[in-house]
């Protein structure tokens, strides 16, 4: 059974790409979207003003755990979507 490790604080993602974050240079992110009536768009980008790597919706009260390269940052379309830098554990 995989388990996540906790590695950072959750925080708000940031809404425009030139505030985008890297989570503490995580290459896994827990994503959550806390809003129960909304959608919202997630990109991630090669830094911050950087090339978008690509987007996808995260679904309104789910989550989901992202893989990435350090240096990739990410924004959303709302502040309503959290993340956390985790990894895995055994």
């Amino acid at each position: 059974m995989t388990r996540l490790l906790v590695k950072g604080t959750e925080a708000a993602c940031p809404t425009g790409t030139g505030t985008a974050s890297t989570f503490g240079n995580a290459t896994v992110v827990r994503l959550v979207n806390t809003a129960a009536g909304a959608d919202h768009l997630v990109t991630v980008v090669e830094a911050a003003n950087g090339d978008v790597v690509g987007t996808f919706t995260i679904m309104r009260s789910t989550s989901e755990v992202i893989e990435k390269q350090q240096a990739h940052a990410i924004f959303a379309a709302n502040a309503a979507v959290k993340g956390a830098q985790v990894g895995y554990t055994n």
